[in-house]
Order: structure tokens, then C-alpha cells, then sequence
């Protein structure tokens, strides 16, 4: 049995095309994955992202919760001194292997906030509950499934939900990217974080679930387009971002998935997975392709021929922005950006060359065609 989200009867009414993603029934899309996909490049869309899973980790001063994460996250919460401030991290196994990729917030001296993703949520949970018994018992771990999350994405987004909510504009306006601040409003208190998925300006809001039909429809009344998973895919794929499961997992570390910039090695601060990392050099490293030549699209597990060595696509799809296709791939370490490379496509070899991702972000294209 799919899980639901508190927005499942409002996507079936709009006539949204329902997929198991995650163990959640979630809209696809609601008629053009494309023009959905153009709606937050050019203005504002949401995407009901309630199937991603708040945590609060709480503690005291015999068993600061800050300790704990210092353990169990790849990066260095250290870096978080300001309330609201967030970070984003990778959770490994011992061998070096990426269990999750989530953002964690600090809210106030003794209280964090993790958003971990909706595949890996039970899992993930279990882990941190196994490592704080095993290690910092004091520690306190609360699943926030009375929330639900809505994010507003595009070059509009923040103004339209401030026509949605206006009270909510003096606490958010001079927030900053990856801060999140708790603002009362209209629907309740929400947490509001200038945050998302899609290489475009807006908010990710954790609004009480009760509540989360009134605001998904106060912002389609502000003008926000519904947009599903599959507007949300080829938008994260050309804002460079990986996607659990296909860009990274448990058999890959995050040096070799583009995500050396998520893990703090410098400190002395040691952390579940450092020594893997350290005694093992990476064989690969992410990078972006351009397709070169019509005849196909790019997609996840195509091979990928650079001279003697062979890599592999993990994720791929067709880029709206650039009118080409576009992918993430797993490469031998030491192929150059600018590289020809060719792609194995249904049978044939079509020309691609490598590229530094993100290929598109705040509406604008970063590489040539």
C-alpha cells in the first residue's frame, strides 16, 4: 500500500498523473512536464515534497545533540553559529559508502532539524536511533511526520508567496540562501527556508499538515503552477544535483559523486566513514555530458567511452532549457573537462562532450550547445 501524502486529494482533483516514487503515490506531472518545467524557470511552480522527511535532534548539556551530528555527518556542523543557518551533508557507512544526502538546520542552542529523503527515511532513521543509543543515549530523535512540506520555486516565487502570505514577508525577505527562519501566518506557524532543488530562487515550507491543502491552494490562487516529480527531475538534473539512488548510494562515496565539497576531511573532527575516505583514493568522479548529436537521449546506466577507459551514465534526461540532452555521469578519474567522449545508445555511439556541472541555473544556461 503507497503512502500519501496530506496533498494526495488535492493532486487527484487536478487530474494529476499518480507514480509510486518512494513508497508515496506522488503527481508526475498535471498535463505538460514541460511547461511545468518552464513555469519555475520563468516564474513560480511548487511541488509537494512531503514525502521528504523532517527530524529534530535534541539533546542538553550532557548530551549535546551537536556532538552526536559531528559524528554522524560527513560535513562539519560546526559551521552552523547561527540560528537558522543550514548545511548539507552526507550520512556514510564505515566503509565510506553514502547511506543519505540531506540538509540539516541549526534552530537554537540544543535543537537541529534534518531533512532526509522519502526512499531512505525509515532506514535512515533506524541508523541515527542505533548510533545515538550506541553512542549518546541523552539524545532525542523526533520524526516531524505532523508536517507537511511545499516548495516554491522560480525567479517569482518568493514574491507570489508573499502575495500568498504577506505576513510572512518581514521575517523572510532578507533571508538568505540556506537559511530557514519560523514565521507565524495565515495557516500557522511555519518554518520557512530559502532552500530547493531546481537551481532557481525560493522556498521550501514546512507548514503543519492540517493545514497544507489551505496553503497549496492560497498559492495557486497567488499564481504558483502545480508542478510533479518529473518537471522537478529535469530541473535538478540541469541545476547539477544528484538524486539518491541514481547518482549516489551505499557502493559509491561521495568523493566519487560529485560531492568531495560535502565532506569536511581537513579537521581533525572525526566522523563515521573519514578513515575509509582517507585510505581509499577515489577511481572516478561525476561529470556533466552534452550530447553532441541527435539520435537518442541520454539516460541513467549508458556507457560511457573515453579512449581505454569506460564510464557509465547516472542520471540523463532531455534539458528543456538547452533543447539537448543532458546527463550526470560516473567517469575514470582524470578525464578532462572538454573532453569528446562517445555514448552508447540503443546500440549506437553518439558524441558527447564533458562539461562542469550545473548546466543551467537561475534561468541561465551555463554551458554551450
Amino acid at each position: 500500500m503507497l503512502r500519501q501524502t496530506p496533498l494526495h486529494a488535492a493532486h487527484r482533483a487536478a487530474g494529476a498523473r499518480m507514480v509510486d516514487f518512494g513508497g508515496y503515490h506522488m503527481p508526475v506531472n498535471y498535463g505538460s512536464q514541460i511547461d511545468e518545467h518552464r513555469a519555475v524557470r520563468s516564474d513560480a511552480g511548487m511541488f509537494d515534497v512531503s514525502h521528504m522527511r523532517g527530524v529534530d535532534i535534541g539533546g542538553d548539556a550532557a548530551a549535546p545533540p551537536r556532538d552526536f551530528l559531528r559524528r554522524v555527518l560527513a560535513n562539519n556542523v560546526d559551521k552552523l553559529t547561527a540560528p537558522g543557518k543550514a548545511l548539507y551533508s552526507c550520512m556514510l557507512e564505515p566503509h565510506g559508502g553514502v547511506l543519505d544526502d540531506l540538509i540539516v538546520f541549526f534552530l537554537h542552542d540544543g535543537a537541529f532539524r534534518l531533512v532526509v529523503n522519502a526512499a531512505t527515511a525509515e532506514k535512515d532513521i533506524a541508523w541515527l536511533a542505533q548510533q545515538r543509543d550506541t553512542h549518546a543515549p541523552g539524545v532525542t530523535l523526533a520524526p516531524r511526520d505532523d508536517l507537511a512540506m511545499i516548495a516554491v520555486q522560480g525567479p517569482n516565487a518568493r514574491a507570489r508567496f508573499w502575495q500568498a502570505y504577506p505576513e510572512t514577508r518581514a521575517a523572510t525577505e532578507g533571508l538568505k540562501p540556506f537559511n530557514g527562519v519560523e514565521s507565524d501566518s495565515a495557516a500557522g506557524r511555519l518554518f520557512i527556508a530559502r532552500t530547493g532543488y531546481t537551481g532557481e530562487d525560493g522556498f521550501e515550507i514546512m507548514v503543519p499538515a492540517d493545514r497544507a491543502v489551505g496553503v497549496w491552494d492560497s498559492l495557486l490562487a497567488a499564481g504558483v503552477a502545480p508542478c510533479g516529480l518529473g518537471a522537478r527531475d529535469t530541473l535538478r538534473l540541469e541545476a547539477g544535483m544528484n538524486l539518491y539512488g541514481q547518482d549516489m548510494d551505499e557502493s559509491v562515496t561521495p568523493l566519487e559523486s560529485g560531492l568531495a565539497w560535502t565532506v569536511d576531511l581537513a579537521s581533525p573532527r572525526d566522523f563515521i566513514g573519514k578513515s575509509a575516505l582517507l585510505a581509499t583514493p577515489a577511481r572516478f568522479e561525476q561529470a556533466g555530458l552534452l550530447l553532441l548529436e541527435p539520435g537518442g537521449v541520454l539516460r541513467a546506466h549508458q556507457h560511457v567511452i573515453s579512449g581505454a577507459a569506460a564510464g557509465e551514465i547516472t542520471s540523463g534526461t532531455y534539458s528543456p532549457t538547452l533543447g539537448t540532452s543532458i546527463a550526470l555521469a560516473r567517469l575514470p578519474t582524470g578525464v578532462p573537462i572538454g573532453s569528446a567522449v562517445q555514448v552508447e545508445v540503443r546500440e549506437r555511439k553518439l558524441a558527447a562532450r564533458v562539461v562542469k556541472p550545473p548546466f543551467v541555473r537561475m534561468g541561465k544556461a551555463l554551458v554551450t550547445t
